[in-house]
């Protein structure tokens, strides 16, 4: 277990948790900010990349656990992405579309918050959101970030308006 909230904990997925994901990455809905719903291999290159992300740095998304019912709900968690030329922490987060609107995107992208300023020593931390995702804004805006620039993301052949939601880490080092 990499953390816990009040409702949740977050994990490394591994193989056993490609159904899991399927849930999340071949429903059009929830897609929809990628362009559409992922084939088999694609959902099989996502969980590939997120092994070999907590190889090369010890962290990546990560299952979403519901204490509850010790289901897999969603993924949340911190990655390096590229921004205007160079790589930022970003928390991202997508989750079963049964679950949206219960508040889980926001506690867990909380906890990866917390996670990344005491356990990684980050001065800050991201997310990157398209445009038209006016929901995942809403979770970084809870989160306390705010709007920090924009860029165009090509994907798929479609260019993608994004913007930067950013927190800086205020809390005082103590040596």
């Amino acid at each position: 277990m990499i953390l816990k909230t009040e409702r949740l904990y977050l994990r490394e997925m591994n193989q056993n948790d490609f159904d899991s994901l399927c849930k999340i990455l071949q429903d059009e809905e929830v897609m929809y900010a990628y362009e559409g719903a992922f084939s088999n291999a694609e959902v099989q290159e996502w969980l590939d990349r997120q092994i070999a992300r907590y190889h090369k740095w010890g962290f990546g998304l990560w299952a979403v656990i519901l204490k509850e019912t010790d289901k897999f709900i969603g993924q949340c968690g911190l990655t390096m992405q590229p921004w205007q030329n160079h790589e930022v922490l970003e928390i991202g987060y997508l989750f079963q579309k049964q679950h949206w609107h219960k508040g889980y995107a926001a506690e867990a992208a909380a906890g990866c918050k917390i996670y990344a300023f005491e356990t990684l020593h980050a001065s800050e931390v991201c997310s990157i959101i398209r445009d038209t995702n006016i929901p995942s804004q809403k979770v970084a805006v809870k989160n306390g970030m705010i709007r920090s620039g924009s860029e165009i993301k090509h994907y798929k052949g479609v260019d993608m308006p994004h913007f930067r939601y950013i927190i800086k880490n205020n809390r005082k080092k103590t040596i």
